[in-house]
């Protein structure tokens, strides 16, 4: 039996951002696609970090300069509770669109190649924490493949046993 690949579980229509991309236009796509994050790609394709909503949160508390270390994690004390989500909501809007993708977002990215075995990419996964790694051929962006997407292997693998 061949080798699941990242190839034959991708999904290969990505929506991507560009580093200029205000960061309320990154919240109108994710809240339109109904996405959580984004590859961010120059002109060319090649792919320069990925943008997520941890990343918007954060850029908020960072412009209120809240952010704190703490191991507590009751919401009234966590730094994210210094968030003001009942402001008005043109607030907001005005101070993402101040801003760029490339002012916040991950630049440091994990990707893998379309050959890439499904079961090194669910240890990548898990040993990185993150929820989706993009697939890259010669340089240029061809896919995502998220943890949702590995699932019907895993069901398939139960299945045959």
């Amino acid at each position: 039996m061949p080798t699941t690949t990242a190839q034959d579980v991708m999904t290969d229509s990505v929506v991507s951002v560009s580093p200029e991309t205000s960061l309320v236009d990154v919240l109108r796509l994710f809240v339109e696609e109904n996405i959580h994050g984004a590859p961010v790609v120059d002109e060319e394709g090649q792919l320069q970090g990925v943008i997520s909503t941890s990343d918007l949160l954060r850029s908020q508390d960072d412009e209120r300069n809240t952010v704190t270390a703490t191991t507590d994690y009751f919401r009234e004390i966590h730094a994210s509770a210094s968030l003001d989500w009942t402001s008005d909501v043109s607030d907001l809007q005005d101070r993402l669109a101040d801003r760029t993708v490339a002012e916040v977002m991950t630049k440091q990215v994990l990707s893998v190649p379309s050959d890439a075995p499904v079961a090194a990419i669910a240890r990548c996964l898990r040993e990185n924490q993150i929820h989706r790694v993009w697939v890259e051929d010669a340089g240029q962006l061809c896919g995502v493949v998220s943890a949702l997407d590995l699932m019907p292997v895993l069901e398939r693998a139960a299945d045959e046993k």
